[in-house]
């Protein structure tokens, strides 16, 4: 599917990642819906980008779903591309100092990163399938953001890994049963980025985790991220898998 001339939803848009994939996608052509629950941060990408901004909490089902609608009204079409990117990375022991338990970054985790890209994959497919077949009978992509930690989860990062882990294994089940729709579904496992919850570490942290990069020797950078959205959009055969994009970085216990 080409890019150009088509709707593309991005959550998360408002910074980081979705912010530096809703540009890209806009700048190949696409009318960009920059959904992010920050509406201010939505709106200031969308300007840029003469797109339109939508705010949502993505881990609230009918919020989503009226954001989707809205979306489609205002752009004319439902999506034909949907890229969830909308995610918090907090971290915390399954048991810290003195027995405190970590359910409630658990639990927070799970209804942001996984209920929230099962909610917009769900409203999403909702409104692709009633869109009609381009010439090789397909009606839209959407791709998801795992992580390396899916794979790789660090000392800390329990809740973050199961939400990531779960977006990856729920990629191929979803592609399956969207097929018969012709909707594909893909999943992004980055590595270590350029994006807000990175810069948020402190040098010396940040420096250390660096160095475990092969190559190229550095944080992934967010355009980086978008151009293998780009690249999942445009070849039709990619379907039912996650890829990761890590700079071959394996991340080490702690």
């Amino acid at each position: 599917m080409q890019v150009d001339g088509n709707v593309a939803l991005v959550t998360g848009a408002g910074s980081g990642l979705g912010a530096a994939t809703a540009r890209h996608l806009a700048a190949l052509g696409a009318k960009v819906a920059v959904l992010d629950f920050d509406i201010e941060n939505a709106q200031a990408v969308a300007e840029e980008i003469d797109g339109i901004a939508v705010q949502a909490d993505v881990s609230d089902e009918a919020a989503v779903s009226a954001a989707i609608d809205a979306a489609s009204g205002q752009l004319g079409t439902a999506p034909r591309i949907v890229v969830s990117c909308a995610g918090v990375g907090m971290a915390a022991r399954i048991v810290g100092r003195e027995g405190k338990l970590s359910f409630d970054v658990f639990e927070k985790t799970l209804k942001v990163n996984l209920f929230g890209t099962y909610n917009v994959m769900s409203h999403a497919a909702r409104c692709m399938a009633a869109l009609e077949p381009l010439s090789d009978g397909e009606r839209g992509v959407i791709i998801n953001t795992a992580s390396v930690a899916w794979q790789d989860g660090q000392l800390g990062q329990a809740a973050y890994a199961a939400s990531k882990g779960a977006i990856a294994s729920l990629c191929l089940p979803a592609a399956r049963e969207l097929a018969q729709s012709g909707i594909r579904v893909m999943a992004i496992a980055p590595g270590l980025f350029h994006t807000p919850m990175m810069e948020g570490l402190p040098e010396d942290i940040a420096a250390k985790i660096t160095a475990n990069i092969p190559f190229p020797a550095r944080l992934g950078e967010p355009h980086e991220f978008a151009l293998l959205a780009e690249q999942i959009v445009a070849n039709p055969f990619l379907n039912g898998t996650t890829i990761r994009l890590d700079g071959a970085v394996r991340l080490p216990p702690r």
